[in-house]
This record gives C-alpha cells, sequence and structure tokens, in this order.
C-alpha cells in the first residue's frame, strides 16, 4: 500500500513531503530527500530467517508489507585482503556493482506507485542496475545517459529492455535531461542521489558485515566516495545498529586525488565542499565534481571519527592489479580503498585497525 511508505524530509530546511505526491527534490532549496524512518531497535533483526537477498533485513526496511522485486541481490561474501583487512565482494551482485542494493528498492516503490515511467540518469553502473530491477519489476524505464558513452555500457542498459537517451554534454547535462524528465506527471526519478530510499539500499552492506562478523562491526569501515551514496548508507546503518549496542566504527572516506572536493573540504574544516574541476581520473566512479549530499557525508565522516584519503592514479592502477594477481578482477573505481589503505599506500592509515572495504564493482563487463 502506498499510504504505508515512509515520507520525504529535507534535512537542510525540515521540509516534508508525501512520497506520493513529492517532487524529486525538496522544493524550498532543491537538495536531495531524506526519509522520515527509524527503525525500532527493539524489532527482531534475524536475517538468517529470512530471504536469500537483502530483504532479509526486512525489519531495517523503509518498505513495510510483502515485496516482489529481488534478483537474490546481498548477501555477497567476505575475503581476507590482509591480517586485519577483509574485502567484500560486492562486484558479485546480479548487475556486477553495489548499485544493485539500491536499485532493487527504487524498483520496489516505483513498483507501488505504478508511475508511467522511470526514468534515470548514469553511463554506467547505476544505469545498468536501475534497468535490470525495473524490467524485474514490469516498469518502463529511461535512462539518459552523456552523448560518448561507450556502446558497450549503452549496451549494457538496453539489454534489460530500458530505452537509453544521449544527451548532447557531459554528466551533469545527462542529469539535467532526466530532471526535466521528472517533473512530468507520473514520472517517477529513480536517482540514486536524490531519492533517499536508494540509500536504505545500501546500508543492507553494513548489515552483511554485522551479520558475518556475528554480532560486531570492525573497527573501521573504508569506502570509496563520488556522490556518497554507499558511506551514507553505511552511516545510516551504522546509526541504527549502534542503538542495538552494536560498537560503531569510524568511517574512511576514499577519494581520487584529481577529483576530491570533499577530501579538500574536510581538510579545510569546511561545513560543504566546494565545485571542482572534472579532470581525468581512472576511478571515474567517484569523480564527482559537486556532490549535492556534501555537507551530509561530510558530517557524516567526523561524526564517527574517521577521514578522508586521497589516491594518485599510479596507486589505483597498481592497486587494480594487486587485486588482480590475487583473484579479484575489479574495475579501477574499486580498487580506491585497497590503494589508499593497502600494502602499496606510503603509510599505514588503519595503524593496526581491523577494517572492512568495498570491491563494489567488476572489472570488464
Amino acid at each position: 500500500m502506498t499510504h504505508a511508505l515512509p515520507g520525504y524530509l529535507c534535512p537542510e530546511d525540515g521540509t516534508r513531503a508525501d512520497v506520493r505526491t513529492a517532487p524529486w527534490c525538496c522544493p524550498l532549496c532543491a537538495g536531495p530527500w531524506d526519509l522520515d524512518f527509524t527503525p525500532d531497535p527493539a524489532s527482531a533483526l534475524e536475517p538468517s530467517a529470512g530471504p536469500n537477498s537483502l530483504w532479509r533485513y526486512a525489519a531495517a526496511l523503509p518498505l513495510p508489507g510483502a515485496f516482489s522485486v529481488s534478483l537474490a541481490e546481498g548477501n555477497t561474501p567476505m575475503v581476507p585482503l590482509a591480517e586485519r583487512v577483509h574485502a567484500k565482494l560486492d562486484y558479485l551482485m546480479p548487475t556486477l556493482s553495489f548499485k544493485d542494493r539500491g536499485a532493487v528498492m527504487l524498483a520496489e516503490v516505483a513498483r507501488r506507485l505504478a508511475p508511467r515511467r522511470v526514468v534515470a540518469d548514469s553511463s554506467g553502473n547505476a544505469g545498468a542496475a536501475v534497468a535490470a530491477y525495473c524490467a524485474r519489476a514490469g516498469l518502463s524505464c529511461e535512462v539518459f545517459v552523456p552523448e560518448g558513452t561507450s556502446e558497450r555500457k549503452a549496451d549494457r542498459i538496453r539489454a534489460h529492455g530500458a530505452d537509453v537517451r544521449a544527451v548532447p554534454g557531459g554528466r551533469e547535462a545527462a542529469a539535467e535531461a532526466a530532471r526535466a524528465a521528472a517533473d512530468e506527471p507520473q514520472v517517477f526519478y529513480a536517482s540514486h542521489v536524490f531519492n533517499p530510499y536508494f540509500l536504505h539500499g545500501t546500508k543492507t552492506y553494513v548489515y552483511e558485515i554485522w551479520e558475518a562478523m556475528s554480532g560486531r562491526l570492525p573497527d573501521a569501515l573504508v569506502v570509496p566516495v563520488g556522490n556518497g551514496t554507499l558511506l551514507l548508507g553505511a552511516a545510516l546503518a551504522v546509526e541504527e545498529l549502534a542503538r542495538r549496542g552494536v560498537r560503531p566504527p569510524a568511517l574512511i572516506a576514499v577519494q581520487a586525488e584529481a577529483v576530491a572536493p570533499l577530501a579538500s573540504a574536510f581538510a579545510a574544516g569546511a561545513q560543504d565542499a566546494e565545485p571542482v574541476a572534472q579532470l581525468p581520473t581512472l576511478a571515474e566512479g567517484i569523480a564527482i565534481p559537486a556532490p549535492p549530499r556534501a555537507r551530509q557525508i561530510l558530517a557524516a565522516v567526523r561524526t564517527s571519527g574517521g577521514t578522508f584519503l586521497t589516491v594518485p592514479d599510479d596507486r589505483l592502477r597498481e592497486a587494480q592489479a594487486d587485486l588482480a594477481r590475487r583473484g579479484l578482477s575489479v574495475e579501477p573505481t574499486a580498487a580506491a580503498c585497497w590503494a589508499a589503505v593497502g600494502p602499496l599506500a606510503p603509510t599505514d592509515p588503519l595503524q593496526g585497525r581491523t577494517a572492512v572495504l568495498p570491491l563494489c564493482g567488476a572489472g570488464p563487463k
């Protein structure tokens, strides 16, 4: 029932909106929505008794009632990389990236709202994930991509039956086109940045770590950060599990050295990030010059007692090769965290702490 969906809440000005009728962003400040939802810490959380998907954490998710959209996402394995460092293999998801965690939530919300069509903007993993889960849900989907997006990436999206709309210009131009379409009646904007249901999907990454570690979390969670959807989802889970008595870890955020607005803002003690130039980097997935949720990301890292690290492309390339020699084939962005805290790092930022990092996207697809 759509009336049972938790509503939107603007973190900047407190505006509230019904999910059934809300615009895709806050009508006052044009910022991303949060969700007016806090799971009951007294509710039973027994993932082993649930389905083999992220819906095993239904007690902590903001979608009450029966769900129907799933590709058996989640429940990805953890493997050791070093004595006190484990990797979680989220590149083993159905569409080969962690974006499935959020995409399944957006598709389930859209299924309940029954829009005329779903729109999204992405040139990579998010577009493929949204297209796949819309196909699973029987929803019409249109993905806006920057002109010049490789045919291989576009074909991955088309394979799921979605329409691909190439937009002249870069990544932001594609986003603007999708948002213009989202303003039309009966259109649902499946934005992995602006829609908070996506974050409540990515938080299951940490719930799975908690489950694998028998009710504990490591000393640190190392997370690659561009738009910050995985980090903010992790922060949600850490906060929710703390209410259940779980000791919270530090959040260590990793950015590409070439495009690091958040790391620069953190180092300067700023509460928000200034836009930076869109310079080339191997870590395309986290090369976001102006993250819309910058204030939230910076606050989450500071609250956790964590920090930001940056990695240059040469070390990123070496880390990707090192992971491949260990049997782990990932895209360059997914190697960023290992480049930041692994043996190739010039110093040991973990200083003996236990840590888990995500390998969040598969190599050549």
